[in-house]
């Protein structure tokens, strides 16, 4: 990974990986401090920022992925196209166009903020917390996908109907249907009142 502003301080001289930290914020999304990665989604879980990425091509498809097997949170579920948390400092924006790049070796047409959201979603199988304070994105996706394995068990472009029966049958994230209902707006506005979001 290229070493920027905001990844300098999570990887040390020797090539071992630092902690993990996160923005801790306050319901209005104000930081208040800072968090290891997996101590903030431990019971009851600590609120934090975090980010989450639609993608569309040009039919109007999302774009999905299925998170990788090896994922210690929600491994194995399909949620939207991208995910995460920015680190300490760095803009949600740029979080989410570099761990877009990251997971799927995409950058975003379009990319442009689609409001926020908070929830409280527990994850039974893990026993984890998603206490978060989401920062929603919308755009295009006009690349060829080079999905990172260790990131992305596999990905599918699929219409609102689709969706509606992959939904039914498939296990998705937790705070999937969450994040797609406060986008939808944003959403709707990309891709036309044609595709059905």
């Amino acid at each position: 990974m290229p070493t920027t502003p905001a990844t300098a301080t999570h990887s040390s001289s020797d090539g071992t990986a630092d902690a993990i930290m996160l923005e801790l914020v306050d319901e209005n999304g104000t930081t208040i401090g800072t968090a290891e990665k997996l101590a903030a989604h431990q019971a009851p879980g600590q609120l934090h920022r975090a980010f989450s990425v639609f993608l569309f091509d040009e039919q109007g498809r999302l774009l999905l992925q299925r998170r990788a097997l090896g994922k210690y949170h929600s491994p194995g579920v399909w949620s939207n196209t991208c995910c995460g948390h920015p680190y300490p400092g760095e803009a949600p924006f740029a979080a989410a166009a570099r761990r877009t790049y990251e997971e799927l070796g995409i950058s975003p047409s379009l990319l442009a903020a689609a409001g926020t959201v908070r929830y409280n979603h527990p994850d039974p199988a893990s026993g984890l917390v998603e206490q978060e304070f989401n920062h929603l994105f919308v755009g295009m996706v006009q690349e060829v996908l080079k999905p990172d394995p260790e990131e992305v068990e596999e990905t599918a472009f699929v219409t609102a109907a689709e969706l509606a029966e992959r939904h039914a049958r498939a296990p998705f994230s937790a705070w999937f249907m969450t994040v797609l209902d406060a986008a939808r707006p944003a959403v709707r506005e990309l891709t036309g009142p044609s595709a059905g979001w």
